[in-house]
């Protein structure tokens, strides 16, 4: 949810969802709705994939999501594309593709964020990824 007057990147002490102290936090409520949208489509300019379903990590992955949504394909196989706002240690990723998508179908998705804090190590893919 878009917050008026955020600072995309703040410095502090913060604790992430895996409990990591952190220096810095990437405050992506301060992404404005066409922000999303832009940011949808600069996924769509390197997924080559067609897929049928969206789904968005709660609650950082929710406005994503929302984007991405008019890129569904109706024809597609069973790809799902499972999308989140930050990676740190991939810890909300990992938890909701083994939560919601059994081993045998977890080939079928597609993983991506806008911001990853080190490299991710499990085939997500980011649009901006800090060194590792």
């Amino acid at each position: 949810m878009f917050k008026t007057g955020a600072n995309l990147f703040t410095s502090g002490d913060f604790i992430s969802h895996a409990g990591l102290p952190l220096k810095w936090k990437i405050e992506c409520d301060a992404i404005r709705p066409e922000e999303w949208d832009c940011l949808a489509q600069m996924i769509m300019d390197y997924e080559k994939f067609p897929f049928k379903e969206v789904k968005g990590i709660p609650s950082g992955g929710l406005s994503l999501a929302s984007s991405l949504d008019k890129y569904k394909s109706p024809d597609a196989d069973d790809l799902v594309m499972v999308v989140d706002d930050v990676w740190t240690t991939g810890m909300s990723m990992r938890e909701f593709v083994k939560d919601n998508y059994p081993e045998h179908l977890s080939a079928q998705v597609k993983k991506w964020v806008i911001f990853a804090r080190r490299p991710p190590d499990d085939g997500t893919r980011a649009l901006f990824t800090m060194p590792g």
